[in-house]
């Protein structure tokens, strides 16, 4: 599903992302299916709050049930998100989803590990169109391998990050 398939759809979308857990719960979902009880523990929530944060991000189609898995008698569901596949369509829906990752964006800074350095490019920049559309499906490319190389949290012999990629065309005036 792609996040411009419908008005409402997308909006449902929006504002379900526009919640700073929400999209924590998004970036873990990105690297294993995780129950509402996994998604607590990690981001130290209780198991009601965690529960009501996936139903809202289900409910807009933003991740998908990946199996169930008995415990203790219950049956708990998990959860993916496949942030590759919900690419965000149209102006306003792509303004809106880059204001709510810069505030996430604040977010991580605080807990970010600078003895290991960073790498940050943040420039308007005027180049050729050729070079621009190179270096954008060369960056895609690297978005999708480090989508699919994300693990579970915690996994042994991982390391956490944050890694933020805006790259967009500007309007000429």
């Amino acid at each position: 599903m792609s996040l411009g398939d419908a008005p409402d759809r997308r909006q449902a979308a929006l504002r379900a992302m526009a919640h700073p857990i929400r999209l924590q719960i998004l970036s873990l979902l990105t690297g294993a299916a995780l129950t509402a009880a996994d998604v607590a523990r990690e981001l130290r929530l209780t198991h009601a709050n965690a529960s009501y944060h996936l139903r809202n991000l289900l409910a807009a189609g933003l991740v998908g049930q990946d199996g169930e898995e008995r415990i203790r008698g219950g049956v708990a569901k998990r959860y993916r998100y496949d942030a590759v596949r919900d690419q965000v369509t149209g102006a306003d829906a792509q303004r809106a989803l880059f204001a709510s990752v810069a505030n996430e964006l604040i977010r991580r800074t605080a807990e970010a590990d600078w003895s290991v350095g960073g790498s940050m490019t943040d420039a308007e920049l005027w180049v050729d169109p050729d070079v621009f559309r190179k270096a954008y499906d060369r960056i895609a490319e690297v978005n999708r391998e480090l989508h699919d190389a994300a693990r579970a949290p915690r996994t042994p012999g991982t390391v956490r990050t944050s890694t933020t990629i805006a790259m967009f065309r500007m309007v000429e005036e």
